[in-house]
């Protein structure tokens, strides 16, 4: 199958799945087609699926993560004043390290809102079905929610890291209490913990809780940077540390935190 004929094969074999999709027709467009494969991704339930229809995932998947480009961690500049220190700019599912986090919500099971901008739909949006359905294991062996500042580990399947931390930050109502404070640190050490225990050299921090979890942007960030300088302080790790960003706020935010000339 050519890339366009495994795009259409797993957008048809999703559509046959649900009897609600009856009658809806398959667009044109390349971009119209890569909206609705997503979309049905996004919406569907932890079920089994097809070898087959995985393997042509797989495949689309890669190819899609190889247009898009990848940056290795190993070749981004560390700070001057801490080697292990990286701050970069960038998609973060692009990034080929040990670990990358994702900010989760309770359920663990990631984003089911359609093309969802949040970095738990882009995350299970390109990794693939088989990440719901193994945090779906994951929680049904748990019984109950995951807690706030807590990390759970999976393979990444289709990304081009290693592993995936996922960890539920504090979701702010108001005002910023000292609990919050406390369990977006424990986000942090959790996720530093059980990479280093997972023999990771590398992890990748996206800006956990800021968003759509309302947690300001730079009272988060400094929560970030102290934590990840205490830990590497305290336990000396061989473990390089990248703070993500996406947006250029956060960016001029870190910069100024960690002292990066501009």
């Amino acid at each position: 199958m050519t890339h366009s004929e495994q795009r259409l094969y797993l957008i048809q074999e999703l559509l046959a799945e649900d009897s609600r999709y009856f009658g809806i027709s398959i667009p044109s467009g390349a971009q119209e087609q890569k909206d609705l494969l997503r979309s049905l991704m996004n919406v569907r339930m932890p079920k089994p699926i097809s070898k087959d229809f995985l393997k042509v995932q797989d495949e689309y998947l890669k190819a899609e993560r190889d247009a898009r480009g990848i940056t290795d961690c190993g070749a981004l500049p560390g700070l001057s004043s801490d080697e292990r220190i990286v701050l970069w700019q960038g998609d973060i599912t692009t990034l080929k390290a040990d670990a990358i986090v994702n900010a989760a919500n309770s359920a663990l099971r990631g984003c089911f809102h359609p093309l969802h901008s949040c970095i738990d739909n882009m995350i299970h949006s390109r990794s693939g079905i088989q990440l719901r359905l193994l945090c779906d294991e994951i929680m049904n062996r748990q019984g109950h929610e995951e807690p706030t500042g807590r990390a759970k580990i999976t393979p990444a399947f289709n990304l081009p890291c290693k592993y995936i931390l996922h960890t539920v930050g504090p979701i702010i109502y108001g005002h910023v209490t000292k609990k919050d404070r406390e369990l977006l640190a424990s986000c942090y050490q959790s996720c530093l913990e059980l990479a280093v225990e997972n023999g990771c050299k590398s992890i990748a921090f996206c800006c956990i809780s800021t968003g759509e979890f309302h947690f300001p942007n730079a009272q988060a960030a400094r929560i970030a940077v102290e934590t990840v300088r205490q830990f590497l302080a305290e336990k000396n790790p061989d473990l390089r540390v990248i703070f993500n960003v996406f947006k250029d706020v956060d960016r001029e935010i870190y910069e100024n935190l960690l002292c990066v000339p501009r």
